[in-house]
């Protein structure tokens, strides 16, 4: 059997140097990113092998349907590797959060371009922590079983209820409310300031609380909500919902499958989560109703997903959710088998939901037959693959991978350092693109031609 560590390599070898889909990096990144250990995609994208596993990042994207098809042309490009190494009959690439053989957990992270004016600290932060602690009840992927992390000195064990499915796989992992750092001590809202633009202009917000999301649907909430959430903190118009005990809060509504999620409020009282993101949905409404057209689809579709969550039925929001559409899937298939959710089998089942190959995944024949919403074309992802988002400085760095790849500069290109924030060649000047919001092709156009 290969062993993990080789099979990224060769994947990862594959993709670069043959299948020619990116750069592999010629020079150190980082004191863990040593040269040939990942590079940029065609796509403007980025893949590299981190702390043992391979990880994908999407291009910058300007729209939500733009962000769905890169993410899925990441799992694309996976897919294909494996299958066109002869590999698909051994292995498949399983995109979820969670091992539960070990309870090991590996995250899904989501970044947000913010003005370096944006209010950075705990106190303007905190109303974000009320949205992302409730938004899982439409983002959550959904698992078998929980990982319950004791943060007391007591052992709790014999307190501890069975908890058979439960609707996010990353919330019993969470610890804390903020926190610099992203690995062991897991916070709801990562504070490290690294803009990865122009740090005078622009901040990112990076997330880790979050599934990883078989679902389109699921993918374009989580990602468009959020969004519009951070533009009524920028604007001073977030709703303020003092959740009393966050990270308690958090694994609650995860592991109540009763869709009631109750929520403790200072100064209100009790709440459920679907109301608490009500509040959300109505300031976002008010603020960004007819802004674009982009808005006004995660307006519409995130008050459709509160309207049925309402009802508390797993099997009206199936066609849109990971969570749901797992549960209903395996439920079904416990009960004509005549299993408990503690049978192996179910564990099986769950990383088979995940499962990127669509001749042994369970989800993919779900979105095939239509049973879930799909909101962009297999052709659409295909594209993806190849060129980075409209309006954004990917495409720019998509075209210099081009050019460099395909020698359209006119000349042989020895060295190359491809960053997310600019481009060099051979030594000579850096070409910056520090604002993500510009496309800078004419700029990589000039500059390849300047260099030949």
């Amino acid at each position: 059997m290969i062993r993990q560590e080789e099979l990224f390599r060769r994947v990862r070898d594959y993709l670069f140097f043959e299948k020619k889909a990116g750069l592999i990096d010629l020079h150190q990144r980082a004191y863990d990113e040593p040269p040939g250990n990942g590079g940029f995609l065609r796509n403007g994208g980025r893949l590299y092998i981190d702390m043992g596993h391979v990880e994908y990042a999407s291009p910058e994207c300007g729209t939500i349907m733009d962000l769905v098809a890169m993410d899925r042309a990441g799992d694309l490009l996976l897919e294909e590797a494996i299958r066109e190494l002869g590999l698909s009959e051994s292995v498949s690439f399983i995109k979820n959060n969670i091992d539960h053989q070990t309870l090991a957990t590996f995250g899904s992270h989501e970044n947000y371009s913010v003005p370096r004016s944006f209010p950075f600290n705990e106190r303007g932060l905190d109303p974000l922590v009320a949205f992302l602690v409730t938004r899982q009840i439409f983002s959550g992927a959904g698992r078998v079983g929980a990982s319950i992390i004791n943060d007391s000195l007591i052992s709790l064990d014999d307190v501890i209820p069975a908890i058979p499915f439960q609707i996010s796989q990353r919330s019993d992992y969470v610890v804390n409310k903020f926190y610099q750092w992203v690995q062991m001590n897991r916070s709801i809202v990562n504070t490290r300031d690294e803009p990865l633009a122009d740090p005078l202009q622009f901040r990112r917000i990076h997330l880790l609380l979050g599934d990883s999301n078989m679902s389109q649907y699921a993918l374009a909430l989580k990602a468009g909500t959020t969004r519009l959430v951070l533009g009524l903190i920028e604007r001073g118009e977030a709703p303020w919902i003092p959740i009393a005990d966050p990270v308690q809060a958090i694994r609650a509504i995860s592991h109540d499958l009763s869709m009631a999620w109750p929520v403790e409020v200072g100064g209100e009282g009790i709440m459920s989560a679907t109301d608490v993101q009500g509040r959300f949905y109505e300031a976002a409404e008010k603020a960004f109703r007819g802004e674009s057209d982009d808005a006004d689809w995660i307006l519409d579709a995130w008050n459709g997903i509160l309207t049925d969550l309402e009802k508390r039925d797993p099997e009206i929001v199936a066609d849109r959710i990971d969570w749901a559409q797992k549960y209903v899937l395996l439920d079904a298939f416990r009960k004509e088998e005549g299993l408990s959710w503690e049978d192996p089998w179910m564990e099986s089942l769950d990383l088979a939901y995940h499962d990127l190959n669509p001749d042994t995944g369970l989800f993919y024949p779900l979105e095939e037959d239509g049973t879930h919403r799909r909101l962009v074309s297999p052709s659409a992802i295909r594209a993806a693959t190849e060129s980075g988002p409209a309006g954004t400085r990917a495409q720019g760095r998509s075209e210099a991978v081009h050019r460099i790849l395909d020698g359209r500069s006119g000349k042989g290109i020895s060295d190359y350092i491809i960053q997310w924030f600019g481009v060099q060649i051979d030594g000579g000047e850096i070409l910056y693109m520090l604002d993500p919001y510009k496309t800078y092709r004419r700029e990589v156009a000039s500059y390849f031609s300047e260099t030949d």
